[in-house]
Order: structure tokens, then C-alpha cells, then sequence
């Protein structure tokens, strides 16, 4: 049986699949429902998951591999337990998505900044990395948010952000936009470059469990699980090669998503 904690909770059962970037979710359903009778909120998680990934890049500066690495895995699971929490609590919020997704995008700069600053690598390996960390991440995120507008999972992302949403209740309209604003100025690029490599996605009714699976490995969570262990091992100095090595795995399953989409046409 594979591991329950990896099943992904934002789609209907029938949809589930093991997701390799999920794997602080049962951690992170333990603090949301520890959470669940106070006046503690999504947004104050996705604060703390925030400070955790700059203490990360802290002790990355001093070279203190393994805690800046322990550190990325709570974030991610800090991550996770926020949306945890608003779902328990029932209470999605876009001030929360936006935040969430902003917040990510800022880490990982720094977190890659950190990496190097300490390997004194080039200026172009750097953004090199960092904007294949960004695409990698964007093609996960995509397939995965298409799967969930088509099958009534979680509905406060979307897949082509043209317009700020109406604000949810509990949110003030103000506070989205701006957030949305601050979004599209920092993930439009990536989003957008995703999109027109395989706008077709939007077409394909269903998305294999097995390939969900396999594209999971280009998620976030994944991608600091993999920063955190080659911290810890001492392989700080290739950690920027390895995700500009990463990036033509993108490419390669948009081919695949294809194929197996005329593949069930011709079925």
C-alpha cells in the first residue's frame, strides 16, 4: 500500500494521487487541527512558514547545512498546514492563496541567493536555477490546478490569472487586489511561458494517477526536500547545477501529457 500521507487532499477520492511534494501533510493536518479551536488563522501559518524560510537562509549564510535544511521541510510543512487549516476552519480566502504563492516565489529567490552567495557560483548559474525552479514548480502546479477546477477540488486557484477574483467573505476587496497585483507581477512571466507550452492541458479531461505522480516531482515541497538533503550531504556547491539540469524534464512530460492524451482520443 503506498503511504497515506502522500495522497493529495484537494481532489475528490477518485482522483487522489500520491503526491512526491506532500509528504509534510500529515504533519501539517496535526498543527491545523491543533489549530482548530483557537483564534489562530491560515494567513498566521502562512506568516510563520514565511520567517521559517528566511531563518533557513540564515543558517545557510552560516553554514549550518543540516538546521537550514530541517528548516525547508518545516516550511513546507507550514505550507501545507495552512491550507489545512482554512479548509477545516472553512475559510479559503484568495488574501491567503496570493500570499501563499508570493511568499514562495520570494523564498525561493533568497533560498537560491543563500546557495549562491556561499559556493560564490556565477550571477548566471544563479538565475538560470531560479528560473528553472520557477518553471519546473509552474508545470506541477498547472496540471494540478486543472485537475482540480475539472473535478470540484479546492477552486481558489485558477488557471490563467486575467483579473483579480471578487474577494471572498471574511476578505476585504482592497487587500486581493493589491495581492493579485503583486502575484501577476512575479509569476505572469513563468505562468504564461507554461501556458503556451501546452495550452492544450486545458483540454485533457483527465490526468493519469502515475503521471500526476511523476510530474509531483517538480513541486515545491519536492524541490526543497532535495535542497535540504544535498545540504545536508555537503553538496551545497552543486545544488544550483542540479536544478538547471532539472529543467529539461520539463519539455519531456509535456511530450508525455501529450501522447497519452491522443492516446486516449484514439481509445
Amino acid at each position: 500500500m503506498l503511504p497515506i500521507f502522500l495522497v493529495v487532499s484537494k481532489l475528490p477520492q477518485q482522483y487522489k494521487f500520491i503526491d512526491l511534494s506532500d509528504y509534510g501533510r500529515t504533519p501539517a493536518r496535526w498543527i491545523a487541527n491543533s489549530l482548530r479551536e483557537t483564534r489562530a488563522t491560515p494567513v498566521h501559518l502562512t506568516l510563520m512558514f514565511g520567517i521559517t524560510g528566511l531563518l533557513a537562509c540564515y543558517f545557510i549564510l552560516k553554514h549550518y547545512f543540516v538546521l537550514a535544511g530541517l528548516l525547508l521541510i518545516l516550511k513546507s510543512i507550514l505550507d501545507a498546514a495552512d491550507g489545512e487549516l482554512a479548509r477545516i476552519k472553512k475559510t479559503p480566502s484568495y488574501t491567503g492563496r496570493y500570499l501563499d504563492s508570493i511568499f514562495d516565489i520570494l523564498l525561493n529567490f533568497l533560498v537560491l541567493l543563500s546557495i549562491w552567495h556561499i559556493t560564490f557560483s556565477s550571477i548566471t548559474l544563479f538565475l538560470l536555477a531560479f528560473i528553472g525552479i520557477q518553471l519546473q514548480g509552474t508545470l506541477y502546479n498547472y496540471y494540478y490546478v486543472i485537475m482540480r477546477n475539472q473535478h470540484e477540488g479546492d477552486s481558489t486557484s485558477r488557471i490563467n490569472e486575467k483579473k483579480a477574483p471578487t474577494a471572498m467573505q471574511g476578505e476585504k476587496q482592497s487587500h486581493v487586489n493589491m495581492l493579485y497585483h503583486t502575484f501577476n507581477i512575479l509569476y505572469r512571466v513563468f505562468d504564461q511561458m507554461i501556458y503556451f507550452a501546452d495550452r492544450n492541458a486545458t483540454q485533457n479531461q483527465h490526468f493519469s494517477n502515475w503521471f500526476m505522480t511523476i510530474v509531483s516531482a517538480l513541486g515545491l515541497g519536492f524541490q526543497l526536500l532535495i535542497i535540504a538533503l544535498m545540504l545536508a550531504f555537503g553538496l551545497e556547491h552543486y545544488i544550483l547545477y542540479f536544478f538547471v539540469a532539472y529543467t529539461p524534464a520539463i519539455p519531456i512530460l509535456i511530450v508525455i501529457r501529450r501522447a497519452l492524451n491522443r492516446q486516449k482520443i484514439i481509445n
